[in-house]
């Protein structure tokens, strides 16, 4: 029996690492090189045609709509670069004068037709078709291997589809929050106690370095959008990027927040060196405070990168829970707050920043907040298809895919109520 779970922990290892986006997209890469050079093999006069596997191997990108976009500047970025140089060998022969006003007309050149990171690539395709004597035979040749392994590439997208990155994206999100929520604790540790201005400065710091953090999970989110767009396998693309997009909005938000209440807790500590940040009372409920908020990030991030339904209820009411429990402390600091705010009169603006603070996470996390953004937005994107595809969003709503889109909208906000 031992064996046997073991056999089957292996099997499900090993079915994950098939199913998982970086090994995907290694085997997708490879597969598409290799039929390129294969074909190109057949088609192209080169000895070694290793232009087709390099374009191949570079328009394969992470996304069916990034292969698509990349696929078509790479293809114009070559027959430029192609063409510039044909023209300057019926002029000039290779020289360094010619060589140089070659690159500059390529660079140049590459940035009218708009083929973006792909510049460099007009002034190498010039290059080498300029640096033979058959420049004709050589155009053609790297015109035809690099429209071969366009094909190839876009044609793997196709028959195996790119890799889906909403886990991954979901992953990142959920990591951001749980770094806020680590933040939140300690800061509300050293707030109950004799809290050194150094150690206060130090967690500003570290508020401050999530910034980075946020960067990232941006990128990562970014990925995920472009994989939903044009992919065969993903129904309702439109409604994961918004729900994903709103929630690291709001962790975003609730770090500049945090950023500024360690801000406000680092002045107070110079202002009451060597003397506690608060009064015993008043430190223990804002400790509190602050890790009921702390679990309420980690649940808002886990509710907005749930996809399954019954796991998307328990935790909007867990979610739900915590705000109503953090709600009611922070009712009761605000009393205490108030107290000390009247004891010591100088320090009232701090005390006040710090009750504004916590509130406005609050209100950032509430989820009739959530679903009026998320309508919102929903509202912009949709209003944004309709000026830019005029013809696509008719299509749409004569194919009924419109009024299905608004009956999700009205599932989703009812998911964060």
């Amino acid at each position: 029996m031992r064996e046997v779970r073991e056999w089957t922990a292996h099997a499900r290892r090993i079915g994950h690492k098939r199913r998982d986006p970086v090994v995907v997209q290694t085997v997708r890469s490879a597969f598409a090189a290799t039929i390129a050079y294969v074909i190109a093999l057949r088609l192209s006069p080169e000895a070694a045609p290793l232009t087709a596997p390099l374009t191949a191997l570079l328009v394969v990108q992470v996304t069916l709509y990034a292969t698509l976009t990349n696929g078509f500047r790479r293809v114009n970025a070559v027959v430029t670069g192609v063409l510039v140089a044909i023209a300057f060998s019926l002029l000039v022969g290779l020289t360094w004068w010619s060589l140089a006003l070659l690159l500059v007309a390529s660079l140049v050149v590459g940035r009218l037709v708009r083929v973006e990171e792909y510049v460099p690539e007009v002034a190498i395709s010039a290059m080498l078709v300029l640096g033979v004597t058959a420049h004709g035979d050589t155009a053609w040749a790297r015109v035809v291997e690099t429209l071969i392994g366009a094909v190839v590439g876009l044609g793997c997208n196709l028959l195996l589809a790119p890799p889906v990155w909403v886990e991954e994206a979901g992953a990142s999100i959920e990591g951001l929050a749980r770094r806020l929520r680590q933040l939140m604790l300690r800061l509300g540790e050293e707030a109950a106690g004799r809290t050194p201005s150094d150690r206060a400065a130090e967690r500003l710091h570290e508020a401050r370095r999530l910034d980075h953090d946020i960067v990232e999970v941006d990128a990562a989110l970014r990925q995920a959008e472009d994989s939903l767009r044009l992919n065969p396998r993903v129904r309702e693309g439109l409604l994961h990027r918004v729900v994903l997009r709103t929630g690291l909005d709001t962790l975003e938000i609730c770090t500049v927040v945090l950023r500024v209440l360690a801000r406000s807790l680092t002045d107070l500590a110079k202002e009451r060196e060597p003397e506690p940040l608060f009064e015993a009372e008043t430190g223990a409920a804002l400790e509190q405070l602050l890790s009921e908020i702390a679990d309420a990030v980690v649940s808002f991030a886990v509710l907005v990168t749930t996809h399954l339904s019954a796991s998307a209820e328990s935790a909007e009411e867990r979610l739900a829970a915590e705000l109503r429990s953090a709600a009611g402390t922070r009712d009761k600091l605000a009393l205490l707050l108030r107290k000390e705010a009247e004891r010591e009169a100088r320090n009232w603006q701090l005390l006040g920043a710090v009750l504004t603070e916590v509130n406005r996470i609050l209100d950032e996390l509430d989820t009739e907040h959530r679903t009026r953004r998320l309508f919102e937005e929903l509202d912009r994107v949709s209003q944004e298809q309709r000026e830019r595809l005029p013809r696509l969003t008719r299509l749409r709503e004569r194919l009924g895919v419109q009024e299905q889109m608004w009956r999700n909208r009205t599932g989703v906000g009812g998911r964060y109520r």
